[in-house]
């Protein structure tokens, strides 16, 4: 059965205290029913990464990193390294983010080393990709995800690939209100299976989770997660509020 996963990336927000309350909030009203199959994992700023995973430890909620340096270690002032994350027991990291593409010029194969260093050290990879605007605009949006993910991932062996989930974020849909509606959404996450499928074969396709993010909430997560190919959601502005977020968790 295919993992489905909510999970939520606060970016770069929330305040000490701030960051606890809602930790705990999540925590302490997460359906204990939860189907074993659904996931829920919170992405906090690093600074506040000890904490998650200690209000996180024996509950239904996972923790990861929003970003990596591809290095393993060594004087590169400011970065955090995948063994640092997987030391305070992190499940799950987010790689090429589209802002960490757009603000800090993160190439193809910048992230595909990121994912490769993540998964070497026990960490999953939450891989997102999509295009621009004027890409979707100029019929280029399956063309561009293309690209991103075989540079970026299609070095991968067969087993690795299986620690790799895939966040699709038309980047148009990211911060702006405008969500890919249901349609595009299942015509991008088909396609990327399908690309998957043509890499590694059907098996692996079909286990491989597809999130989407891009203005998801809980208004619009139902109708986007009945999709046969949407696996759940990278939620960030909306994984801000515990009531927010929780709904959307109880939409899968």
């Amino acid at each position: 059965m295919r993992k489905k996963i909510i999970a939520g990336n606060w970016k770069m927000n929330m305040s000490f205290d701030e960051a606890e309350d809602l930790l705990f909030n999540i925590v302490d009203k997460l359906d204990p029913n939860l189907p074993k199959n659904i996931e829920v994992v919170v992405c906090p700023p690093a600074i506040f990464m000890e904490l998650a995973t200690d209000v996180a430890d024996d509950s239904l909620m996972k923790i990861g990193g929003q970003n990596i340096s591809n290095h393993e270690s060594g004087a590169y002032t400011g970065e955090i390294s995948a063994s640092m994350l997987g030391s305070l027991e992190v499940d799950y990291c987010i790689i090429g983010h589209s802002e960490r593409r757009k603000y800090f010029k993160e190439s193809n194969q910048l992230i595909g080393e990121k994912v490769t260093v993540a998964l070497k050290n026990g960490i999953k990879a939450i891989f997102c990709c999509g295009e621009l605007l004027n890409e979707r605009e100029a019929q280029n949006h399956f063309a561009i995800v293309k690209t991103q993910i075989e540079e970026a991932l299609f070095h991968l062996d067969e087993k690795s690939f299986r620690s790799v989930v895939i966040a699709y974020e038309p980047v148009w849909a990211i911060g702006t209100g405008v969500n890919a509606t249901p349609q595009q959404a299942q015509e991008m996450h088909a396609y990327i299976r399908k690309l998957i499928s043509g890499k590694y074969g059907a098996e692996i396709a079909d286990i491989t989770t597809i999130l989407y993010g891009g203005s998801c909430n809980s208004q619009n997560a139902k109708e986007l997660f009945a999709n046969p190919d949407v696996d759940g959601g990278l939620i960030g502005g909306a994984s801000l509020d515990a009531e927010e977020f929780l709904k959307i968790i109880n939409s899968i």
